[in-house]
């Protein structure tokens, strides 16, 4: 008998000479929205216009196919809708750089001021318009432009460098920006055309936040002043952005389906048409050389017109190997905890109490002990101890406190899987993933999340008692917590997947437990089921992060409009701290032990010592196209990102170690481990005259690193090279990570720079 895939043929000709088969009804090849990178300076003479000549190439494919998007600043190409073939011809064609795949990217998702110290500095930030001339925008979920963070009192006109303009639409129209919110556009092209039009009975097609991240994000980099803000009346007090001053534009790409590379190199395009001067992205996808991530190919080209760009590490930590965003013209930044606490403490029948973490404010428990009831053994499911929906036997939960294990579904979720199931409290456990964090939440009933090894001693209890009880009690907010910060263990980590010479991340900020403002369209734990409406959330992730350094930035820049995105990000860099007054080094909450530069970075961003770094490391568009260089890129694969032809100088040695980045990847080459590696580096002098001398520490005992000259003497502006060479002894007895650290010091200024030693 013939097989199915020889039949098949032999069946359509016969039915085609019978008449019986129409080739109409065969089904259409599945299309895909693909970003066509162009070389614009190739188009033939014979168009009068590029985008004419785009239509004439995309016609020459498809009959059918539209353009979704043409892009001129973030890349020189367009989006469009195509088959696999298609988009294989159209990349063959002469002039066609890339045709790349739609990526989805996913969200990275009070006391912060106090706790950077820019409440004891305010008279270092001028208050001159200087400060509310800089523009932050934010690629996010949208805004909520009614919140009390974008009040605009005490603001002057906006900015005449500003091109952009508040777009309407659903629920939202251009006398919801002001002069704090100064812009406001949505992206939806990208998404529709992947997954049909946007659902306006669920989510706003404008500018409008539904979601609440965006909103978070935004006045977190740059809220107004708000006092008397609080979830529930934790954490109260005056909530406020990083750079109070600055305008916001929001740039809505984010929706329910997720964010899609063609709507975020469209804002990408807009922000740097609008004269932004900081970017915000708290987001990132899958890991991918630099040439194919649309995020690091806009965030050039906003580099290039000295936009800094700042994102989020991602939140696939602590496992090695886990950052998104590391593309050295874009600031990475990790997250680390703040000083504050919500303790809600777990207190056993047997007498043993374990401190947990929670924001719910609701109707108290009892004050007599409850049933306390193990998820997995009220459960038929193999995993029921997760509390996923549809797990749990109401009959063995109802009336009792039920301990869930974290993992698979949102810690909120189970809560709300917890009391549909008619308990009446839950203990959430981390497991070995999570370790000893703790990350509160404003559950919807009374919940407390503890760490791994209480979790532990608890679920002991629960086997061995034939009648375990438990209580829950809620301690409201507590400050002064110690030691903080440390690295967050959701915090995505190095070494760098893309570019191992690149340390990544750059530098973490608080990203635990952050209070700022929220959207009116959801409760605060995002959940359709959650009806409780604020006007501020508390939330965790690089997300957070991401925009303290975006503020932070902007307030810089207010200081130093002149400087450079690199010389911003290194004064970020050069003072960020690593030790805790102590002098201990900053812990790792995953293991409880001292972080490295691969959890931290540089260390912990500290703003007011940012503002007089002494000495940066700046680098220049010619610095990264010389750095692709050295990554052997090719001619197009270079022009994708520069957007113009770029040729890398024919016998010229390019060195990855050269690019003139404030920290030290170290890779010697595998084999012997034995050799020298040199990394050159350049400094500007933006204090005053002065001189600098360095000083190496490093925990590698078989690398000797020497740095020559050691000393620097330079003038204001004068700029200053050295080279620090790392000569490895061949030791097989070390061939783990180690790590170090270069200062240069006038007696005023400390410079730090971060390094890390890997063996191949």
């Amino acid at each position: 008998m013939a097989s199915i895939s020889t039949a098949l043929p032999l069946l359509l000709s016969l039915l085609l000479l019978l008449g019986r088969y129409d080739a109409a009804q065969a089904p259409e090849p599945e299309r895909g929205t693909y970003i066509v990178h162009v070389a614009k300076s190739e188009m033939p003479q014979s168009f009068e216009h590029h985008t004419v000549w785009y239509e004439s190439s995309l016609k020459s494919v498809s009959d059918s196919a539209k353009m979704i998007y043409t892009y001129d600043n973030a890349i020189h190409g367009y989006a469009t809708r195509l088959t696999a073939e298609e988009a294989r011809l159209l990349e063959s064609q002469t002039g066609i750089l890339a045709v790349l795949p739609e990526m989805r990217y996913e969200l990275h998702t009070t006391r912060t001021p106090q706790f950077l110290g820019l409440d004891k500095s305010a008279d270092m930030f001028p208050e001159s318009s200087s400060a509310s001339d800089v523009i932050v925008g934010v690629l996010d979920t949208g805004v909520w432009p009614e919140s009390k963070s974008f009040d605009d009192t005490g603001l002057g006109p906006v900015p005449s460098t500003w091109k952009g303009e508040c777009e309407t639409g659903t629920n939202f129209s251009a006398s919801n920006c002001n002069r704090k919110l100064i812009g406001a556009r949505f992206f939806a092209k990208g998404c529709e055309a992947m997954l049909g039009p946007i659902n306006e009975t669920e989510e706003s097609r404008s500018p409008r936040d539904d979601d609440g991240h965006g909103t978070h994000t935004a006045s977190t980099a740059a809220g107004s002043v708000v006092s008397g803000a609080s979830l529930f009346g934790y954490a109260s007090g005056t909530a406020r952005g990083m750079a109070t001053r600055a305008r916001v534009a929001a740039y809505k790409v984010c929706w329910k389906g997720g964010c899609f590379s063609s709507d975020i190199l469209a804002a990408i395009e807009s922000a740097i048409q609008d004269n932004v001067n900081v970017l915000s992205l708290s987001l990132g996808g899958g890991m991918a050389d630099y040439y194919r991530d649309s995020v690091a190919i806009g965030a050039f080209s906003a580099m290039e017109k000295g936009i800094l760009v700042s994102c989020s590490a991602g939140n696939a930590g602590p496992s090695p190997y886990s950052l998104s965003n590391v593309a050295p013209w874009i600031t990475t930044v990790g997250a680390g905890t703040l000083d504050r606490d919500f303790p809600a403490y777990v207190a056993l029948g047997n007498g043993l109490n374990f401190s947990g973490v929670s924001l719910y404010r609701g109707s108290a428990l009892p004050d007599s002990p409850l049933p306390f009831v193990y998820a997995g053994n009220a459960s038929n499911a193999t995993n029921g101890n997760l509390c996923v929906t549809g797990t749990l036997s109401p009959e063995k939960v109802a009336g009792k406190i039920v301990l869930c294990d974290r993992g698979l579904t949102a810690r909120v979720q189970k809560g709300s899987v917890v009391k549909s199931a008619g308990a009446l409290g839950m203990v959430l456990s981390n497991t070995a993933a999570n370790g000893e964090e703790l990350v509160a939440d404003a559950h919807l009933l009374p919940a407390s999340a503890v760490g791994e090894k209480a979790g532990d001693a608890i679920k002991k209890y629960l086997f061995s008692e034939s009648k375990p009880t438990v209580r829950i009690l809620f301690e409201g907010t507590k400050v002064g917590i110690q030691p903080s910060p440390v690295v967050a263990a959701f915090s995505s980590r190095g070494p760098n997947s893309i570019t191992p010479q690149i340390l990544k991340p750059d530098l973490i900020a608080p990203g635990v437990n952050i209070l700022a403002g929220w959207s009116k369209a959801v409760g605060p734990t995002g959940l359709p089921v959650d009806n409780r409406r604020v006007d501020f959330n508390i939330i965790s992730g690089t997300s957070m992060s991401c925009p303290h350094v975006s503020g932070l930035a902007a307030l810089i820049k207010s200081v130093h409009p002149e400087w450079s995105p690199a010389a911003v990000r290194s004064a970020l860099m050069t003072t960020a701290y690593t030790v805790y007054k102590t002098g201990e080094k900053l812990q790792d909450s995953a293991t409880g032990k001292p972080s490295t530069p691969f959890d931290h970075g540089a260390g912990h961003v500290d703003p007011v010592a940012a503002l007089n770094p002494g000495l940066v490391y700046d680098l220049t568009v010619d610095d990264y196209l010389g750095f692709l260089c050295a990554l052997n890129y090719s001619a197009s694969e270079i022009n994708t990102l520069a957007k113009r032809k770029f040729e890398c100088e024919a016998g010229k040695q390019y060195s990855v170690n050269d690019l003139n980045y404030p920290s030290f990847a170290v890779l010697f080459e595998s084999g012997s481990g034995s050799g020298v590696v040199k990394h050159s580096r350049t400094v500007t002098n933006v204090g005053p005259a002065g001189t600098y001398k360095a000083t190496v520490t490093s925990d590698a005992a078989s690398v000797k690193i020497s740095v020559e000259p050691e000393v620097l003497s330079l003038k204001e502006n004068e700029k200053k090279s050295f080279v620090v060479s790392f000569s490895s002894s061949g030791s097989t007895q070390e061939r783990v990570n180690a790590f170090g650290r270069l200062e240069w010091s006038d007696g005023k200024h400390v410079v730090g720079a971060p390094i890390s030693i890997n063996w191949g």
